[in-house]
């Protein structure tokens, strides 16, 4: 999954980055309000959620709102703000916003809300399975044969983007979008890596084949177990 956070307080936007990618988020940062809208009508379709400060320089994140909504209704629009009144949260939900959070506010509940409306957005679950490996999204927690399997944070966002696509073919361009940031080198061969760290860490030694399949020069793909 990726967000977007525009936020120009530095210490604010590195703590939230980094609380989300640890929760296995990919996220792009925008300190100004130009840059920030520019970011989103670049890569709407491939944003799943904003992050959105109010009181922005250059651009407000009112100003922001609405330019994106004349492109995209259907994005997750969040404001963060250290607006207060009914008002505000009433003109930010109108503007088109679907959540208002109140600075200062607990990691935990951004978080809460964050996957409120993503799983409001996709209509999904929050358990996969695939033969004997559970995914718990809620949890945070991977199992295979019933026994936990620790994971990574990228290598559970990985795991996560190829089992919500499971029987498609996941090109490698969609994997950096979703799992990396926008500052990955699309050079190096890091998805291979984290790839093989999941074969080695769910794979029946036994199997006669992977359950990740290598499309060669293209991606990767989970086999519908159907």
């Amino acid at each position: 999954m990726r967000i977007l956070l525009i936020e120009d307080e530095a210490s604010i936007a590195n703590f939230i980055k980094d609380g989300l990618e640890e929760e296995g988020f990919a996220v792009d940062v925008a300190d100004n309000g130009k840059k920030g809208l520019q970011m989103a009508l670049d890569n709407l379709e491939e944003y799943d959620l904003l992050l959105l400060d109010w009181m922005l320089p250059g651009m407000s994140g009112i100003e922001i709102c609405r330019a994106i909504r004349k492109q995209n209704q259907q994005v997750p629009i969040i404001f963060l703000t250290a607006k207060d009144t009914v008002d505000d949260a009433v003109f930010a939900l109108e503007t088109g916003a679907n959540d208002f959070i109140r600075k200062p506010f607990s990691f935990e509940e951004m978080l809460a809300r964050i996957r409120v409306l993503l799983r409001s957005k996709t209509g999904e679950q929050t358990i996969f399975r695939y033969k004997n490996i559970e995914m718990n999204l809620d949890t945070h927690r991977v199992t295979k044969s019933g026994a936990e399997v620790e994971l990574t944070q990228k290598e559970f966002a990985l795991l996560e983007y190829l089992l919500r696509n499971k029987g498609k073919v996941c090109r490698r361009t969609r994997i950096i979008e979703k799992v990396w940031d926008i500052n990955f080198d699309h050079s190096t061969a890091v998805i291979d890596v984290y790839i093989n760290f999941l074969r080695k860490k769910l794979e029946d030694p036994a199997a006669e084949e992977s359950f990740i399949t290598t499309i060669r020069g293209i991606g990767y793909r989970i086999n519908d177990d159907a």
